[in-house]
């Protein structure tokens, strides 16, 4: 994929393409960027231009500091999709991407959340909604059981050398103890929270229920275009009734689950996601 930029206003942002055709973008999930897409896109790019978008904060597009809320992401990829010039776009997401291609649909439609739409330009701008939708295990459905959950990592977003000293002491005690590659993840956890501003915002801007102002749970109905949802049963990150949610409330979708996948279903499954992203939506 060859990777590019444009300039959104204050903003850059980065992205990749690879396939010439009607246009899929893909959406990428939390504290990933636009590579996770990769082998997905190089299944669909035979007839399709695949681009694929680092978020605002996540891989070389702008980072700015802001108290996200997906409303951010909304306004920037409506920017992308102007400056490109591109129509009749399949907006294809995974996990916060899911949530933000079902978040930007509703915006579409000119219905809005109750809540304040904070840092949101007002007046909102129109555009038009995308072609399709394909959602993969997406977030963005309320759940209160999350509030809290992420507390533990706050330690990783300590600016001080400390953090770092003990990680270089507790390093060798986890290969002996066999935990080399858990502590491998909390360490590229450390990097990621400390250069990606949207997954600090996440942790220390959402710490209670009443903090999830811009979820989409109430807004699902008003989503009026084809649209499949895919659901991993092992997912220990997103929990399969949030896909049943989005399955159930988003008239006409259809709701695929994968009995032995995980989060990560989008490297694992990629051949078989690009076969349901391929078939017909309705």
């Amino acid at each position: 994929m060859t990777r590019q930029f444009v300039q959104l206003g204050e903003y850059q942002a980065a992205y990749q393409t690879i396939g010439s055709g009607p246009v899929m973008i893909f959406l990428h999930g939390f504290l990933g960027n636009g590579d996770n897409w990769q082998a997905i896109a190089a299944d669909l790019a035979v007839d399709h231009r695949c681009i694929a978008l680092d978020l605002l904060g996540f891989g070389e597009s702008s980072k700015p500091a802001l108290n996200y809320t997906i409303w951010h992401q909304i306004e920037f990829l409506q920017q992308f999709i102007a400056a490109l010039e591109l129509e009749n776009v399949q907006l294809v997401g995974h996990s916060y991407g899911g949530w933000l291609a079902s978040a930007y649909t509703i915006a579409s439609t000119g219905i809005g959340w109750d809540q304040p739409k904070t840092q949101w330009l007002e007046p909102a701008p129109t555009f038009p909604p995308p072609a399709s939708l394909t959602l993969i295990a997406p977030a963005g459905i309320r759940d209160d059981s999350f509030v809290g959950r992420y507390n533990y990592m706050k330690p990783l977003l300590w600016d001080t050398p400390i953090v770092d000293w003990a990680m270089a002491i507790i390093r060798p005690i986890a290969r002996i103890l066999g935990q080399a590659k858990a502590f491998a993840q909390i360490d590229q956890a450390r990097v990621a929270l400390r250069s990606q501003p949207v997954a600090k915002s996440f942790i220390v801007d959402r710490l209670r229920p009443e903090d999830a102002i811009d979820t989409v749970e109430r807004w699902l109905s008003a989503i009026n275009l084809p649209t499949l949802v895919i659901a991993a049963a092992q997912d220990g990150t997103i929990p399969l009734w949030h896909c049943e949610t989005y399955g159930q409330n988003i008239p006409g979708a259809r709701l695929k689950i994968f009995a032995d996948a995980d989060h990560d279903l989008i490297q694992t499954h990629h051949r078989a996601i690009a076969q349901l992203i391929l078939a017909p939506k309705a």
